[in-house]
């Protein structure tokens, strides 16, 4: 009887696990066909993937398919991807994989994406001897002194979404509904909102330390994932140099391609009642917008990239800048003028050139990247700022939505780089930034160790800033 038992019991399990469903690689497998695909038409940095980070693509396609081929269920095929995506090394490839739709929150601000948590710890502020400044902006740019000159600000996040406390406000102000539809033109009137009162609070941070003695100004970024251009606004904040911003090459496609049709459209048609100094330039920046259309509609095959090989054809389009088809500009000559914006993205702000012109310092660490580094890498390079930490991440990331490629079977959004921000020496900024004044942070490291590293190098910081104060 114990026989014919165990006899059933197993008879049973092997029923039960045939009548499971088995994992099937194969559309998964056509999934990575996709990657492959998608890499070879509209990566902007695959240039730079190969022959500069040298990645072996071979290889990284070979060795995904293995772990696809001998995934045991979705969840493996998935962490095959991921691992894809962490081997090549550029921040702005990834995978956003379906997730089913959670209850709408009845929080307007968290439905909209505004999350704290979003907005790096400061770093400097756990330096032994800070001491906080008072100020009324402290909650959203915390402020304080190092001694009795060296001013810090600290700078969470270049973007809207990483103050939930500035979108109540901007609900209120706006007299938006708390509880009615808020569309995409509703949620860009609440982001203009929160980055006009950014730019506003954030001087006021400035003149605060600039009033409580500081002479150095140490600008705390560490952690700061990115943002948007707002990023540009503030870096001329905190130099009374005029800026240059970085050249953008961009990936030939239609993507841009409509990008730069739209820009020659509305450059001609503000040139129509301009005054004849604003003409003439809006017209020679319209012709300029309709050649980078032409060079966008010209594609250059990754045939043999794949292969180790440059192509024979330029593989990226040169753009304009990033600030858009104006470098650099003098925004007090900007204002008011309808076009402003579209020539030169700063003006979108209310910033005020050189609210700091004393010696200036940034913080970064490894988890700095996007506009982070975008903001880092325009102070350095026009030798604005000195740059103390460790290497950065970096990278020009995804204009207008970007080009996403939605993968057939997974259904996930594949994700990669548009555009290439180009430094002063020319080199790709998805290189990263390497500072000025090295910090050794090592992976252990606590938050207070961290700080206690950074002060020791911070001396040499101050005078190196000076130095290039002069």
């Amino acid at each position: 009887m114990i026989r014919a038992l165990a006899f059933l019991i197993a008879l049973l399990a092997v029923s039960a696990a045939a009548s499971e469903p088995t994992f099937d690689p194969k559309p998964w497998l056509q999934d990575l066909d996709q990657v492959h695909d998608a890499l070879g038409t509209k990566y902007a940095n695959l240039e730079w993937a190969v022959f500069e980070r040298e990645a072996d693509f071979p290889r990284l396609f070979a060795e995904t398919r293995t772990r696809i081929e001998q995934a045991a269920d979705e969840a493996e095929a998935r962490a095959a991807f991921d691992r894809f995506a962490r081997r090549l090394g550029d921040e702005h490839v990834g995978f956003t994989w379906p997730r089913p739709p959670s209850p709408t929150s009845p929080d307007r601000c968290k439905a909209l994406g505004y999350d704290a948590r979003s907005r790096a710890e400061p770093l400097a502020a756990k330096i032994r001897g800070y001491r906080p400044l008072a100020t009324p902006g402290v909650d959203t740019f915390p402020t304080g002194l190092i001694g009795q000159h060296i001013g810090v600000l600290q700078i969470g996040v270049f973007m809207p979404q990483g103050y939930p406390a500035l979108c109540e406000a901007a609900l209120k102000a706006l007299a938006i509904p708390v509880d009615g539809p808020c569309d995409g033109a509703c949620a860009d009137r609440i982001d203009d909102w929160i980055a006009d009162r950014q730019t506003r609070d954030l001087m006021e941070q400035i003149r605060a330390l600039r009033k409580a003695g500081a002479t150095t100004l140490l600008v705390d970024i560490a952690g700061n994932g990115g943002g948007t251009e707002w990023a540009e606004a503030v870096a001329r904040m905190l130099t009374p140099i005029r800026l240059k911003s970085e050249e953008m090459d961009f990936m030939r496609g239609e993507h841009w391609a409509k990008h730069f049709a739209e820009d020659a459209v509305s450059l001609r048609r503000f040139a129509e009642g301009a005054a004849e100094p604003d003409r003439v330039l809006l017209l020679s920046l319209a012709e300029e917008a309709e050649a980078k259309h032409a060079e966008a509609l010209k594609p250059c095959d990754a045939g043999l990239l794949w292969k180790g090989e440059h192509p024979p054809c330029r593989w990226l389009g040169k753009g304009f800048y990033g600030t858009g088809p104006l470098a650099s500009a003098d925004p007090a000559a900007l204002r008011g003028k309808p076009w402003a914006k579209d020539v030169f993205s700063p003006i979108q702000y209310p910033y005020e050139e050189g609210v700091w012109r004393g010696p200036l310092i940034v913080l970064v660490d490894r988890n700095v990247g996007s506009a982070a580094a975008e903001f880092t890498a325009v102070l350095q390079d026009n030798r604005a700022a000195i740059v103390m930490g460790e290497p950065t991440g970096g990278g020009c990331g995804h204009t207008d939505g970007g080009t996403p490629t939605v993968l057939s079977n997974s259904k996930t959004r594949f994700n990669v780089p548009d555009c290439v921000r180009l430094r002063a020496d020319g080199s790709n900024e998805v290189m990263g930034i390497r500072p000025d004044v090295l910090v050794s942070f090592g992976e252990r490291d606590g938050p207070h160790r961290r700080a206690a590293r950074v002060l020791a190098l911070l001396p040499e910081a101050v005078k190196r800033a000076a130095a290039l104060n002069r």
